[in-house]
């Protein structure tokens, strides 16, 4: 999948701008607070509906705005398909999205924010494996969805006191949406596990062992009376806090680099070459589960890295098919076509 196209109307710095980028690499350069990551957001506004930076959608507008507007062609061997996406204020002040999305639109974003993956909280590693799996089941955002009004009705149950009687039915509803999420969790990391063991050591030019693992209170169990029995072990605690204490809600991963935990021991510098490895890892699986290859976006993705990684890993991301690259000082990248942004346009180099 490739975009031919992209239009943007009063979206964050950008007035107006019609943008006709290389069907293979892209370059962004220019000095810092030009637009350059804007232009990144738009791109996966127009993929997916949703920015890869923020989920308060009255930040898309350009300052003093009552909407903005993303449009774009997107090509792939079928034909050409126009997208277009509308950031409005309502009546009630609320700002919403409108617009028909691509159901075989799939975007990769990489961001300072994916530094969280290895040194943030669970829920950051969380929100990483479940983008990873929407990405690849289509049935996964509905599910968690589901789960989590299960989890917010549940809760209320527990923050009175709700007898055990009354509890059971929720538990089993839980259990089973629980174990669908856990179920399609596994099998992304199994699948991100493939390529990260592959693409790691190629862009770190190093014979280094990656493992993810996913950690789950019940272990390695995958009937849905798993998740009811530690439901039940937890009751207490549960009864205490007025909280649902057990479940994918909770869960976690585990990432080793070479047999020490990446979290822990990974310098600044191997943190963010693996956060990024992360995300190309998702390149291979996306491509296979929604039959067409995802655009990368790569928010300044080789700062902070060696000469050598740098050129490691743009030899990998030139194996992807469209990929738009932003970058503070100009670079030398083989066959992409350049641009430089400036206050909120974009000119060839």
């Amino acid at each position: 999948m490739l975009i031919g196209s992209v239009q943007l109307v009063d979206f964050r710095n950008y007035q107006a701008l019609s943008y006709h980028p290389n069907l293979r690499t892209n370059l962004l350069t220019g000095r810092n607070a030009q637009g350059k990551t804007n232009l990144l957001e738009a791109l996966a506004v127009l993929l997916t509906g949703r920015s890869f930076r923020t989920t308060r959608l009255a930040d898309l507008p350009r300052w003093g705005s009552e909407a903005a507007g993303v449009s774009g062609e997107l090509q792939r061997l079928e034909g050409t398909r126009t997208v277009r996406r509308t950031i409005q204020r309502r009546e009630t002040g609320i700002w919403h999205t409108t617009g028909e999305g691509c159901p075989w639109a799939r975007v990769i974003a990489f961001g300072w924010q994916d530094l969280a993956i290895l040194n943030g909280p669970p829920v950051a590693r969380r929100s990483f494996i479940d983008g990873f799996a929407a990405r690849l089941f289509s049935s996964h955002v509905p599910a968690l969805l589901k789960y989590r009004r299960l989890i917010e009705q549940r809760n209320r149950l527990l923050q009175v006191r709700a007898p055990a009687d009354r509890l059971a039915p929720w538990d089993e509803q839980l259990a089973v949406a629980g174990m669908e999420l856990i179920d399609r969790r596994r099998r992304a990391v199994a699948a991100l596990q493939t390529e990260i063991a592959r693409v790691y050591p190629a862009v770190a030019g190093q014979h280094l062992k990656v493992q993810v693992t996913y950690r789950s209170a019940i272990g390695e169990a995958t009937e849905p009376a798993a998740l009811v029995a530690a439901l039940e072990r937890a009751r207490a605690e549960e009864m205490r806090r007025g909280l649902t204490v057990v479940g994918p809600h909770r869960d976690d991963l585990a990432i080793e680099l070479d047999g020490m935990d990446a979290r822990m021991f990974g310098s600044r510098g191997q943190q963010r070459l693996l956060a990024l490895a992360l995300r190309l890892a998702e390149v291979l699986p996306v491509t296979e589960a929604a039959g067409t290859a995802p655009v990368l976006l790569l928010d300044d993705a080789l700062s902070e890295l060696d000469p050598d990684v740098r050129s490691n890993v743009l030899q990998e991301i030139q194996s992807a098919e469209q990929v738009f690259l932003t970058s503070p000082e100009p670079l030398t990248v083989s066959g992409a076509a350049r641009w430089v942004v400036d206050a909120g346009g974009i000119v060839a180099a």
